[in-house]
């Protein structure tokens, strides 16, 4: 493709999973700042702050910067080990509660959207069940988030069976309780996570022609699955081209090319897609976001 890949998309990056050691006030705001002062950015997918102070300093950052803020509430349901589709009701409810403190926060950070996980898988026997109850944990979370205001709230397939094993799960039963969900709230969506789809066993065209019609936001990672011994085996998001792993420069133009042709990605529409990228042992965050930047360039040069 000629054309600049910033005609096509607003290009984000995952603070927390870029800079997993900034912990501190002083880190997380120092590191939020090298990513809002590359112009190469448009967005940046947050997590909790250390502390209010920190909070309000990067709100006024955010503000200043004119960047596109997007929330995720994986952090806050896996501290607190919620389960959105649990069959115990006070559990359930306890999770759908996290929801909404973490729906509270990103509306305090200007966010956009805010993205969410579902629960373990209970098992096949189960499983019928407990996507019943998830439909009806984000119903509850949807109609929470529009009574204070245009919060987009975006469900994210994870894998299924190899290491966070999350009921969702398939593209096929994502697509499904999106359905269902927006009859309650018609601006629900789905974010794909490229580096998610081999430990599903979903080629990229088939994931994203399945998510099409309620895909939002759209990450690039990578993941190891051919070594369970390797440190990052898993769902650990490698950068791209790390020995072994499932995410190079031909997989990412596969995934560049598959978002145009389903339309997510066309001039002019400023489409999210965001870099989901953490420094492995003996890495540096700032050398694997400029190796990702590259490697996005690259595989956007052969759509």
């Amino acid at each position: 493709m000629q054309q600049s890949l910033h005609d096509f998309m607003q290009v984000g990056i995952v603070h927390f999973m870029a800079y997993p050691n900034a912990i501190t006030g002083v880190d997380y705001l120092s590191t939020i700042s090298s990513i809002i002062e590359d112009d190469f950015f448009s967005a940046i997918e947050i997590k909790s702050a250390p502390d209010e102070k920190a909070a309000d300093q990067a709100r006024r950052l955010f503000e200043s910067a004119g960047i596109i803020v997007g929330y995720s509430a994986h952090p806050i349901l896996i501290k607190n080990q919620g389960n959105l589709n649990s069959l115990d009701q006070e559990e359930r409810q306890r999770s759908v509660e996290l929801m909404k403190y973490a729906i509270d926060e990103a509306y305090s950070f200007g966010a956009k959207n805010l993205a969410f996980f579902s629960g373990k898988d209970p098992g096949p026997n189960k499983r019928e069940q407990a996507v019943g109850c998830l439909i009806r944990s984000i119903q509850e979370i949807c109609k929470y988030a529009n009574s204070k205001g245009d919060l987009e709230i975006l469900l994210e397939p994870f894998d299924h069976q190899t290491d966070f094993r999350r009921l969702v799960g398939p593209s096929e039963l994502a697509v499904e309780i999106a359905q269902e969900v927006r009859k309650v709230d018609p601006s629900f969506g789905l974010l794909v996570d490229l580096s998610h789809l081999p430990m599903l066993g979903e080629s990229t065209k088939e994931a994203l022609t399945t998510t099409k019609d309620f895909l939002k936001h759209a990450h690039m990672g990578n993941c190891m699955i051919s070594d369970p011994k390797d440190p990052l085996y898993g769902d650990k998001h490698p950068r791209f081209g790390y020995q072994g792993s499932e995410i190079g420069i031909p997989e990412l133009t596969e995934y560049l090319r598959s978002l145009l042709e389903i339309g997510y990605l066309e001039e002019g529409k400023n489409r999210l897609v965001a870099f989901e990228i953490k420094p492995g042992p003996g890495e540096s965050s700032r050398a694997i976001i400029a190796q990702a930047k590259r490697t996005l360039r690259a595989a956007w040069q052969q759509v």
